[in-house]
């Protein structure tokens, strides 16, 4: 695979970070449609031609339905399908293949977790404990789960640097908390959370967790043998890859021991019209149809942020944040809402005397594109007394010519409209 790989010196990072743009179609081909300085990737990533060549030469050339047919083209499709799913477990460091499952994003995933963890194993009176900086997809699934079970939300407080307590996190665990279900990164804060020290305490309490990842495993490196959650979800789109496709891990005891979530073809063992079997995770909670050409593509595109580095990606957009941080925190007026020690490459921010769908608008006719409005948050909006910010998030494509241009767009956006 000819990409850009970065180089790390001793006492310098070069990041080859034009030759890496150029490996990403809409950021060459500017039109009316498309933004030159793409700072939206926290919603959905662009994809590196990479992807977009994979995914075209499976449905070219390689297509056929998985694991129904003895013919070689379906065998083909099989072994790239599975293929993908060991590139997952690998970028995990999973320790099978079978503790991965392809979804059809990371709200899917966590869906699955409430569905079948859930329904299982919670009862009428029993916890879950999230945080206040939850995604809506870590809240409304819990939601209709205490609705079916009795089971309640205790939710965790953050500070308002989006910090959350350990001390007190510990403080809410109990006998009757079956489940911690927390963000790895915070969409609107860009918070990272101790996830690591939340594992630790929960399991010495005798309870599960679930780390929803759709933010963390996209900045930085995921150990989940190391981290020793339960669960852990993602989705591909955010990744570099394509939409349609997520993935939970479970640990493999304990996803043998859940029951189905959906019914359907290939999760099972033996059908009557009396009985069905199933068979073991993965396939248990596959059931139709999967994403084949999806999973194919969110592997290619683990194969691409591998080649330029994880740890590459990290340091270039750790700089770029900092950069970004002070640029902004020169405008005046400008509040930036998170400013957390541990915290990666988002920045939500409101300027005085602007709404942020106005302000957005402004900076889509200068060819800067920026997210709008509360971000799946509205618990943790309410919690710092706005009901929509503006956010900037970055990715391994940005650069400091992005950050001018957003900075160069507020200063406009505040001479014509205060």
């Amino acid at each position: 695979m000819n990409v850009a790989v970065a180089k790390v010196e001793s006492d310098s990072t070069t990041f080859n970070i034009e030759a890496i743009r150029r490996e990403f179609p809409i950021l060459n081909e500017a039109s009316e449609k498309n933004s030159v300085h793409f700072l939206d990737s926290g919603a959905s990533a662009q994809k590196p031609d990479y992807v977009l060549k994979k995914m075209d030469e499976m449905y070219r050339t390689g297509y056929a339905n998985v694991h129904r047919g003895a013919y070689t083209l379906s065998q083909l499709a099989t072994d790239a399908y599975e293929g993908a799913r060991k590139t997952v477990a690998t970028f995990l460091n999973a320790e099978s293949v079978d503790e991965i499952i392809f979804t059809r994003s990371a709200t899917g995933a966590i869906n699955l977790v409430a569905g079948s963890f859930g329904r299982a194993f919670l009862e009428k009176g029993d916890e879950i404990i999230i945080s206040e900086m939850e995604h809506h997809a870590n809240i409304v699934p819990w939601q209709l789960l205490g609705e079916a079970t009795g089971s309640k939300l205790k939710v965790v407080p953050v500070d308002q640097d989006g910090n959350i307590s350990i001390d007190t996190f510990q403080s809410m665990l109990t006998n009757k908390t079956k489940l911690v279900a927390v963000t790895h990164m915070s969409n609107v804060l860009g918070t990272i959370v101790p996830v690591r020290q939340i594992v630790e305490l929960a399991h010495a309490n005798g309870t599960a967790v679930m780390i929803d990842g759709a933010q963390g495993v996209v900045h930085s490196k995921v150990d989940v043998q190391e981290l020793g959650a339960d669960f852990y979800v993602f989705t591909g789109h955010k990744l570099y890859g394509p939409s349609g496709v997520g993935v939970l891990y479970g640990k493999k005891e304990l996803l043998n021991k859940m029951p189905p979530y959906e019914g359907g073809g290939d999760m099972i063992e033996i059908v009557t019209f009396e009985k069905s079997t199933y068979r073991d995770a993965p396939t248990k909670f596959e059931a139709g149809t999967p994403p084949i050409v999806e999973s194919v593509g969110l592997a290619a595109a683990i194969e691409y942020i591998e080649n330029i580095g994880q740890d590459n990606i990290e340091i270039h957009e750790d700089n770029l944040l900092k950069f970004a941080t002070s640029e902004l925190q020169k405008i005046p007026g400008l509040s930036i809402f998170g400013l957390s020690e541990r915290k990666a490459g988002i920045i939500s921010f409101n300027v005085e005397g602007i709404h942020s769908h106005d302000l957005s608008t402004i900076l889509d006719s200068r060819g800067v594109s920026i997210r709008a409005g509360h971000h799946c948050a509205q618990p943790l909006m309410k919690k710092m007394g706005v009901e929509a910010t503006a956010r900037a998030s970055l990715g391994l494509y940005n650069n400091k010519e992005d950050i001018v241009a957003l900075a160069e767009g507020i200063k406009f956006a505040k001479e014509i409209l205060t």
